[in-house]
């Protein structure tokens, strides 16, 4: 799976891993996704992936719940920007808590965006094309190209 590019998703409520990919599969083309049910898992798989080969393939981004099992989102943010390895991974927290106190926090931590759930289908759609043009579209952009 990881030899592909990939985002990576933090999510332990299943109706919010469904809505997810549903949103993810109109807008990222060949981009796969990855979703770990708890904190705990989804370092996991980054550590195996740092291990497989010289050639680690990491997220174009994570995209991270606050309020996970084992570990929260707020551990998992502080173990990812305090690691060599990932620290420069983008981290998106997408969480339904829209307190300006836990959102400073967060930034605080080394978030690198903060996205409140929407409400709607067609918003979270919206949002992660947003998400999808913002953070994977500049990588596959050519490089001096008039178009």
């Amino acid at each position: 799976m990881t030899s592909v590019p990939y985002i990576l998703i933090g999510e332990d409520d299943p109706d919010d891993r469904f809505l997810l990919q549903s949103a993810f599969e109109d807008v990222s083309g060949a981009y796969g996704l990855q979703f770990a049910e708890n904190g705990v898992e989804l370092l996991d798989f980054l550590n195996a992936e740092t291990h497989k080969n010289d050639e680690a393939c990491y997220p174009a981004f994570i995209l991270l719940d606050l309020n996970m099992p084992r570990k929260d989102g707020r551990e998992v943010l502080a173990e990812l920007k305090s690691t060599p390895h990932f620290e420069n991974i983008p981290v998106i927290i997408f969480s339904t808590t829209s307190n300006e106190r836990e959102m400073k926090r967060c930034y605080e931590l080394g978030a690198n965006s903060y996205i409140t759930k929407p409400n709607s289908f067609e918003v979270l759609r919206e949002t992660m094309q947003a998400l999808y043009d913002y953070w994977v579209q500049p990588e596959n952009a050519t490089v001096g190209s008039d178009t």
